[in-house]
């Protein structure tokens, strides 16, 4: 089923470069949304502990790491 062909230098490098592209996109992607919110997000979910809010957060964090992964595969 999967070969010794992952651990190529090339391939390996490749998917780490991949991954720390993915995950720079989010946390820019997260950190502009939380700048268009009129709140601080992580005030709000944080210390006055809104689940709800919490609930929405974690929904669009999951669809922006969708589009991200997406994007790069």
């Amino acid at each position: 089923m999967f070969g010794i062909e992952w651990l190529r230098p090339a391939a390996f490098l490749g998917s780490i470069l991949y991954a720390l592209i993915g995950v720079l996109m989010f946390w820019i992607t997260f950190v502009l949304i939380d700048k268009l919110t009129p709140y601080d997000l992580w005030q709000e979910i944080v210390e006055k502990q809104n689940v709800a809010l919490g609930v929405v957060v974690a929904a669009m964090s999951l669809g922006i790491s969708i589009i991200v992964a997406a994007a790069i595969h």
